[in-house]
């Protein structure tokens, strides 16, 4: 079954070039098109997408407020959500992250990382680059998120281990390069991944990079820790 794919994008000429590219892969498909968000939300029920290219500045309903009714919505539980916007200037990008956003995207990306992209978070990774975790959420989750915000008591149920691959997990690594890192098989790594998601409730990696930012377990200008 090919990966489906619905562009939400206010500008017809932005949707007419990633339908080009994306059609003309083998094992993708665009599955409609929304020029608001609340368009987004509607096909993302009727289409039966398995992505979501999302822009964050729409008309009538807002990129990040269609992410967090897409991802809030158990019906669209397999549906992942990946936010067009630009790294260095779009503050906006944290919030999406934070609605159940799986990634990010400049919108100037090349073609074939577009594809990669898709394909990654279909499978129900994250597409979260070093680069983009450290640069973007280290620089903006403090300035959402108080000072004083209470420790998220769920964090008392992660295993010393799921910390220390939490806090890996937050400094962008995958999980292959964290299992060469701590000496353990990908599978492992996964598996100790995915028990962290469910303890504190993460849709997926991007939200866990949030959390480990937001409770301090990682810092702006921390390095990777010594193993």
């Amino acid at each position: 079954m090919p990966i489906r794919v619905l562009l939400a994008d206010d500008q017809a000429l932005i949707r007419a070039g990633f339908r080009m590219i994306i059609d003309a892969e083998p094992g993708l498909e665009v599955a409609g098109e929304a020029g608001d968000g609340k368009e987004a939300v509607d096909l993302a029920h009727s289409a039966r997408v398995d992505v979501v290219l999302m822009d964050i500045r729409m008309p009538n309903l807002d990129g990040i407020e269609a992410t967090r009714r897409i991802c809030a919505d158990e019906r669209l539980a397999g549906v992942r959500v990946l936010v067009l916007t630009t790294f260095d200037n779009d503050d906006n990008v944290i919030l999406a992250l934070q609605a159940g956003a799986s990634g990010f995207l400049g919108k100037d990306v090349h073609p074939a990382e577009l594809v990669n992209a898709i394909r990654v978070v279909a499978d129900g990774e994250a597409l979260l680059s070093p680069r983009a975790t450290r640069g973007l959420v280290s620089r903006l989750i403090h300035q959402i998120q108080p000072a004083n915000t209470r420790r998220l008591p769920a964090l008392d149920l992660v295993t010393e281990r799921e910390t220390e691959i939490l806090v890996l997990v937050a400094h962008g690594l995958s999980n292959d390069d964290i299992a060469r890192r701590l000496h353990l098989s990908p599978l492992t790594v996964k598996t100790h991944v995915n028990r962290t998601m469910v303890k504190l409730q993460a849709r997926d990696r991007a939200q866990l990079v949030v959390i480990a930012y937001q409770n301090d377990l990682i810092r702006a200008g921390d390095t990777l820790p010594e193993v």
